[in-house]
């Protein structure tokens, strides 16, 4: 007998199993993997005047818009409480942003846009810096921008809420909110947050809670401390792109709310993060508000003039990261009051976490 024959029919078989095995269990080997590049062009001064707005932006130069952020410095003395978020939100080109039609606005988007105002008090350290989230997935290879617009609030210290929702069969993975006009000094976005079209939240007044998963939709809040019959509020929701099977990919929220701030011309920040088996941190949303934003519908902070500062993904100490960082996990909200004592103000910050299956 050929004994060296039967080993090559033997080796020859065993190679054949193991191409049998691999084209029968094809997940193996092409196993989706999300992955997140955190992009940003550092700070942008101003604006140098009162009553004003500027507006910078952030870019991927691979993968699309999953969210994104800002963060504000806002110097030390009597200016501090002049510089505040118009606006965090996508955009087409960096420039241009979606203010008009609402429903799908954008495909595959890949700039973010922050924006900063004044009000009647200016600081030469005033800045503001965007931060893009740009996510890369072999599945959610395609992504589309709702957005929803109300000419609201119109009267001083009231809250202004508009709610876009994801299309059906889709994933929301961000959102963005924005304010105008820009320069009346009082107005601007104290809320951007996920929630859910449904009666539990009431249609989106309701922010999504800590360990709900795939929420479908995205709110903002606008806030003046004066009546304004020209405000506008627009809430932006990033969503995987229509035709990609979902049903296997989980989005989980993670939220925590602080106490604060509450004394005139001081600020609080609050810090949550992506756990072991969350997944990766996609994106994330934050509020200065009067509390308990998940178990009733949003109210707005204790003083018209409360503002944030920021909204960005960051270290588990709160530190912003930097451009080009792969391993964020954690999300800061930056929230700060006007001139006057804030009773009751809370400030809420959410972190969007995606597994593989995304």
């Amino acid at each position: 007998m050929n004994t060296g024959l039967l080993r090559r029919s033997a080796t020859g078989r065993a190679l054949l199993l193991g191409a049998v095995l691999t084209l029968a269990v094809p997940g193996t080997a092409y196993a989706n993997t999300v992955s997140v590049t955190v992009k940003t062009p550092g700070a942008t001064s101003g604006p140098a005047t009162a009553n004003a707005e500027i507006s910078t932006h952030a870019d991927c130069s691979g993968g699309l818009i999953s969210g994104g952020g800002i963060n504000q410095a806002i110097g030390t003395g009597a200016g501090v409480n002049g510089n505040h978020v118009n606006g965090t939100s996508p955009s087409s080109d960096g420039t241009t942003e979606y203010t008009g039609s609402t429903g799908v606005v954008g495909t595959d988007v890949t700039h973010w846009l922050g924006i900063g105002g004044t009000g009647g008090q200016v600081n030469a350290s005033f800045s503001t810096t965007p931060y893009a989230m740009c996510f890369t997935s072999n599945l959610v290879n395609h992504t589309q921008v709702v957005m929803n617009k109300a000419n609201t609030p119109t009267t001083g210290a009231t809250v202004g809420r508009v709610t876009a929702s994801c299309p059906a069969n889709t994933r929301l993975l961000g959102g963005g909110a924005r304010t105008t006009p820009g320069n009346t000094g009082s107005y601007k976005a104290i809320a951007g947050f996920p929630t859910f079209n449904n009666s539990a939240h009431n249609y989106g007044a309701k922010a999504a809670a800590d360990g709900e998963t795939n929420p479908d939709s995205w709110s903002a809040v606008g806030w003046d401390g004066s009546s304004n019959s020209a405000n506008y509020t627009y809430a932006y929701a990033i969503c995987s792109g229509s035709g990609i099977n979902v049903s296997g990919a989980t989005v989980k929220v993670r939220h925590s709310e602080v106490s604060g701030p509450t004394s005139g011309s001081t600020g609080q920040t609050a810090t949550v993060g992506c756990g072991g088996g969350d997944g990766k941190l996609v994106s994330g949303g934050a509020a200065v508000s009067g509390g308990s934003v998940t178990t009733t519908d949003f109210t707005g902070p204790g003083s018209g003039g409360d503002h944030l500062n920021g909204s960005f993904p960051s270290t588990s100490g709160g530190a912003a990261v930097s451009d080009g960082t792969t391993t964020a996990a954690y999300w800061t909200a930056a929230a700060h009051t006007g001139g006057q004592s804030s009773p009751g103000t809370h400030t809420d910050v959410w972190a969007l976490c995606a597994d593989d299956g995304v």
